[in-house]
Formats: structure tokens, C-alpha cells, sequence
């Protein structure tokens, strides 16, 4: 959702620059517009640039964490090859309102008997350009998501780079969602 409100952090905030992936701290009082929020983390407009607050500092920007939270975590139960790819459709890239699915950048997903009644998934994910900064966050996001699902005891998401993304990638939805049709 992009909501475009101008906020005065409440608190110094936890962040990630965009598109390093730098970690800083938004000091309080700093005046920020939140530019999208999806999937649980809320992209903010500063006055050096754009930054990612994660949903566990969103009351700095004045945010209800517990309500945002039961909004954006869904609990699946089932730890399914389908369960995995609709927690995956709740990821999005900071800078891009379309989730990692529906922009192709999921190449692999696979779920593997680990114990009686616990599972292990295997994600392959690319980016959209390999020198992305925020690669380590956007797939760090995707393993709490398949985390949540119950019955999933251990989950990896492995970034490559091999065959490389192009917008060729991108799901008919994505192309809508970007104006690409």
C-alpha cells in the first residue's frame, strides 16, 4: 500500500537504507513519509533517502505493532509446497510494490521431510540486480514468512543469480501492478 503520510518519529528507529542495505538508526523527531507498506515492513522517505523499517519498530512511526502485526504475518497450516508460495506472495521488495513471486524472482521452492511432522524448505531466490544491498533483507523476510508456517521446523532461502532475472520474469499480475502491459 502506498499511503504517502508524513510521520515525526516518536523514538530513534532501527533501519536499513535503501538500496544499500546499510543498517542506521532514524534519530526521533525526524519527519519521514511512509511510501509503501507491504507485507509487514514500511518504506519511508527521509531526508538522506529511502529507508526500510522493519514491523518490530513501527510504533516510532507511530503505528500499532500488534494490529499491523495480525495484518501482515498470516499463520498457514500445512507446511505445503502451495502454503509456501502464498506466505512467499507477502514479500516485497522495498522499493518495488510487487511481492517476489509475482516479479519472478522465485526460482525454486522445495519442502523435504525432516522428522515426523516437521519440514525443511529450500527456497531459490534471485534479485533484480545482483549488487542489490537489500538482497540479505528481502530474503531474511521470506524465511520468517515460511517460518510461520505451522509444521515448518527449519527453512532456508538461498540467493543465485543463475539464470539471471529479466523482466521477461515477471507474472502477468506483476506486469499490471508496474503498468508493463
Amino acid at each position: 500500500m502506498n499511503d504517502h503520510r508524513e510521520i515525526t518519529l516518536s523514538r530513534d528507529c532501527d533501519a536499513i537504507q535503501i538500496p544499500s542495505g546499510s543498517p542506521l538508526t532514524l534519530p526521533a523527531g525526524m519527519n519521514v513519509v511512509i511510501t509503501q507498506s507491504l507485507g509487514g515492513t514500511y518504506t519511508v522517505a527521509t531526508p538522506g533517502g529511502l529507508a526500510r523499517v522493519d514491523l518490530k519498530d513501527i510504533d516510532a512511526l507511530g503505528l500499532d505493532p500488534e494490529a499491523e502485526k495480525a495484518q501482515s504475518v498470516k499463520k498457514i497450516s500445512g507446511p505445503t509446497e502451495d502454503a509456501v508460495w502464498s506466505q512467499l506472495k507477502s514479500v516485497f521488495d522495498p522499493e518495488i510494490p510487487v511481492n517476489v513471486v509475482d516479479l519472478g524472482l522465485i526460482y525454486d521452492c522445495k519442502v523435504e521431510e525432516k522428522a515426523p511432522g516437521e519440514k525443511s524448505v529450500l527456497v531459490k531466490m534471485t534479485l533484480t540486480a545482483p549488487g542489490c544491498g537489500m538482497g540479505p533483507a528481502i530474503a531474511a523476510d521470506a524465511r520468517q514468512k515460511i517460518l510461520a508456517i505451522e509444521g515448518v521446523a527449519d527453512a532456508e532461502v538461498e540467493l543465485v543469480w543463475d539464470p539471471p532475472w529479466s523482466q521477461s520474469m515477471i507474472s502477468e499480475e506483476g506486469r499490471m501492478k508496474l503498468g508493463l502491459v
